[in-house]
């Protein structure tokens, strides 16, 4: 069994292995840190039963398009190849999703994706509905185009926020 929760400093290291196991673009531990240090409720893994980070999802609010436009962003997504084709993935996504959603109110989530990976555009699109924005073009190192996703969340409205929610009332006096 895996469980999903909120990553601790105790797992970055894990994280950055399994990135360096799975992923061809890399970061330094500090941009780990930097991430866990501002948006602790973004950052999720999945634990194995027997305590082994096997996953992770690394995200965080893009605060720099202006006032009242943060949304949130994936920057990383890993399962360790023993591990695919279960679910985890989509569990970790959900999971950030829901924090974003909830804790940050962010009215959008993004994400860069390689044109060539078939299986992570699959997962996006089909399975949790994100639709292509835009495509980068020599977004990574390599000179690779990607995609940049978007999926939207619930409205403000219905959230309760601003924007609606009850009926209006007539200003005083």
């Amino acid at each position: 069994m895996v469980c999903i929760r909120t990553a601790t400093c105790e797992d970055l290291l894990h994280m950055q292995q399994a990135n360096l196991k799975s992923l061809p673009e890399n970061y330094q531990f500090k941009y780990y840190l930097y991430h866990l240090l501002s948006w602790p409720q973004l950052l999720q893994v999945a634990e194995d039963a027997s305590g082994r980070i096997v996953g992770y999802v690394l995200a965080k609010m893009e605060e720099e398009t202006g006032p009242g436009e943060s949304h949130g962003h994936i920057t990383s997504l890993a399962v360790n190849r023993t591990s695919r084709k279960v679910g985890l993935a989509t569990r970790l996504m959900m999971s950030a999703h829901d924090s974003m959603d909830e804790v940050f109110q962010a009215p959008f989530v993004s994400l860069h994706v390689r044109v060539t990976n078939k299986a992570a555009i699959h997962l996006y699109k089909n399975i949790l509905r994100y639709d292509v924005h835009d495509v980068e073009e020599k977004y990574y190192a390599d000179g690779e185009n990607a995609y940049d996703m978007r999926k939207h969340f619930r409205k403000k409205k219905e959230r309760g926020g601003a924007g609606g929610g009850g009926e209006k009332r007539p200003a005083p006096g």
